[in-house]
């Protein structure tokens, strides 16, 4: 490519950023969330149109040692140990990923679950059926509550998100922990599978399988922030921290990356390196449900893992007078 040619991309790019924003933008007038996050094809392998893309909530910095207190409290394991993974050491079939600073714990467990706006008794229903798709495998449960539920969702603009398993209980109960911008009854079937059965995966302590290292060495870094910010307007900085930093393995147990697992997002083949899609998972798979039976079963002992380092996800903020402190309780 000659350097006018360049340039003139350059300039084009540029352009369709300033509409790429100013489209994500509006109508938020909190500037902390920007709408959508993935654009992808429907074969996985060029854009056809915005796909509201998850992202994961980061807890702000001042709650950091709460977090890993409410995650001790609630299952000591979380704490720093060097101990195998004792039970869990036969993964070889798994492919889903949990974060050990914020596992529930093996033990059965209910959560509560409400909804910030006013929704439709179908509606809510609906949601609960797909929260509770892990529960043919699991020992996790979602029930709707008329108070101020465990889990809280909305439906209100901001894309699609969640915080990460155990720090939902540091989240101020006038705020949700969860987010499905949009959803309505006349809502595709295929979205309910791959939107709130992903976002639940979040609450259970699923991070993005996407992020696993296997999957981000795939991307051409040039290649992500042109396409990026062509589609999102998002700058490098952006782009390195949603799209090319991997989790470390210090942080999650399990096995090699999963590129079909529902917890998988798709993203565009004209961002990797063999021009190949990384194809993302469209329902919980096989692998999903072994793995979240074999970590969350109906009754299992403790498991000892390593300590994480810190989550990579979006930083998220509040007065810090709404602060919810840690507690010693589960």
């Amino acid at each position: 490519m000659t350097t006018e040619q360049d340039a003139r991309l350059r300039e084009a790019l540029a352009r369709i950023a300033e509409i790429a924003a100013a489209a994500t933008q509006g109508g938020d007038e909190s500037g902390g969330d920007e709408h959508g996050a993935y654009r992808v094809g429907t074969n996985g392998d060029g854009p056809s149109g915005t796909d509201l893309g998850c992202r994961i909530k980061v807890l702000p910095a001042r709650l950091t040692e709460s977090a890993a207190a409410t995650a001790r409290a609630i299952n000591p394991v979380n704490a720093p140990l060097a101990a195998p993974l004792g039970r869990v050491a036969p993964l070889d079939p798994e492919r889903l990923t949990v974060s050990t600073a914020r596992y529930w714990g093996p033990a059965p467990r209910q959560f509560t679950v409400s909804f910030v706006e006013n929704t439709p008794a179908d509606l809510r229903a609906r949601i609960l059926e797909h929260m509770n798709a892990w529960n043919e495998w699991c020992g996790m449960t979602f029930v709707q509550t008329a108070g101020t539920g465990d889990v809280r969702i909305s439906r209100g603009p901001g894309g699609y998100w969640s915080y990460l398993g155990t720090d939902i209980r540091l989240i101020p109960a006038n705020r949700p922990t969860m987010n499905l911008q949009g959803f309505t009854m006349n809502t595709p079937q295929r979205e309910y599978d791959r939107v709130v059965k992903h976002e639940t995966g979040h609450t259970l302590g699923f991070p993005h399988e996407h992020m696993r290292s296997e999957l981000v060495a795939r991307i051409d870094p040039e290649k992500a922030y042109r396409y990026f910010l062509a589609t999102q307007g998002w700058d490098r900085r952006k782009v390195a921290a949603q799209v090319l930093t991997p989790l470390q393995d210090a942080s999650i147990f399990g096995t090699p990356a999963d590129q079909d697992s529902i917890m998988c997002y798709q993203l565009p083949g004209q961002i990797t390196r063999d021009g190949q899609p990384i194809r993302g998972g469209a329902d919980i798979n096989a692998t999903d449900a072994s793995f979240a039976t074999l970590i969350y079963p109906l009754a299992s002992p403790p498991v000892n893992r390593p300590a994480p380092p810190a989550e990579t996800g979006e930083a998220d903020d509040w007065d810090e007078a709404d602060d919810v402190l840690a507690t010693a309780t589960s």
